[in-house]
């Protein structure tokens, strides 16, 4: 797919609204999963940005719920390989990120984990 192929450029600026339609796939969340997937996988936080970055501006329910799935899937996946320091060091840079959707993203996802 496309979006797995692009991901290894997510740092790229020209990649960025590439990937980022993709994510937002409206008709076809197979392709917004495989699209994050790919990008989560990177591990780092070029990865990681583009994927709340376009939770953020999701129209859809469908495609911000597969989203919002996968970020939890990543967030899952780093605790699981004891890599939680990481994950919410990732937080901490995005939650001070230009845009304002990272931003308020990050402080969801950071919430999130959060014990009451």
């Amino acid at each position: 797919m496309a979006g797995r192929q692009l991901a290894a450029w997510a740092e790229r600026e020209e990649v960025g609204p590439v990937l980022e339609r993709l994510l937002l796939d409206a008709h076809d969340t197979a392709v917004t999963q495989e699209t994050a997937q790919a990008l989560l996988e990177r591990r780092d936080l070029a990865g990681l940005r583009a994927v709340p970055a376009a939770l953020s501006r999701a129209e859809e329910w469908r495609t911000a719920d597969q989203l919002d799935g996968e970020v939890f899937g990543y967030q899952s996946w780093m605790i699981a390989d004891d890599r939680t320091d990481e994950f919410v060091d990732q937080l901490v840079r995005l939650a001070a990120d230009q845009d304002k959707g990272v931003r308020d993203e990050a402080l969801r996802l950071s919430r999130s984990g959060e014990q009451p």
